[in-house]
């Protein structure tokens, strides 16, 4: 594991590079409000035992439960920059995201953001992305008619029972909206909180999921699986 220095606009920030020997995979990690990829390094970690190269870039903390759209904008610019520095033609590319930062790669993958105001985020698509995995992502941003009509790739997306930030009912939104072609790998996890896909957990934050450790190892093998698939 080690922190690399990447520059957005003459403004330099971090990222999170975890490269595997061989890779046959590439991942683009998208950290959700707290901005830092760390809290999810079991997992990441995982992944680069089973051949995947991991990049996965700082951001600071949003400050606010509605983020606004210029905050959403750089965190999506600065997503492309990092998997710019890893791109390569012959390996196929797995976004993987925990709550906004899973929303922002559905917009990288094609889908149409929009914000409260009536404005459309803009967001460029990355068609060299071939799946996402998606944790508790804020699905309200995609109400919009036809505005997950562009996803063709396949998805795997998480949900527990008990998350009061990003309820069930929003992964359940996305699957109806889905192009009925898609792919979507479906789990709503018993127990599970807005925090527990989190290997560490924020600071003054508890989980009072059951048998913790156990599902997450779970989670790193099922995430595996879908990603090299």
């Amino acid at each position: 594991m080690h922190k690399i220095n990447l520059t957005d606009a003459g403004t330099k920030f971090e990222a999170l590079l975890l490269n595997a020997d061989r890779p046959t995979r590439l991942v683009l990690f998208a950290a959700g409000s707290g901005g830092n990829p760390e809290r999810h390094l079991a997992l990441l970690n995982s992944l680069v035992e089973n051949s995947c190269t991991v990049i996965a870039p700082y951001f600071e903390q949003l400050v606010s439960p509605a983020p606004n759209a210029s905050d959403l904008v750089l965190r999506t610019r600065r997503l492309q920059i990092a998997f710019d520095q890893i791109a390569d033609p012959n390996l196929p590319v797995v976004g993987i995201g925990h709550s906004i930062g899973a929303t922002l790669l559905l917009a990288m993958a094609g889908g149409e953001m929009w914000m409260r105001a009536g404005e459309r985020l803009p967001i460029k698509g990355e068609k060299r992305l071939k799946k996402l995995v998606l944790f508790t992502p804020p699905t309200g941003f995609f109400q919009a008619p036809n505005a997950l009509s562009a996803i063709q790739i396949p998805l795997q997306a998480w949900a527990g029972t008990l998350d009061s930030i990003t309820p069930q009912n929003q992964i359940e939104f996305l699957k109806n909206k889905l192009p009925t072609q898609v792919s979507f790998d479906l789990h709503i996890i018993e127990g599970a909180g807005h925090f527990s896909f989190m290997n560490t957990l924020p600071p003054q934050m508890n989980d009072s999921m059951e048998n913790r450790e156990d599902f997450l190892k779970s989670l790193a093998v099922d995430v595996c699986r879908f990603t090299l698939a």
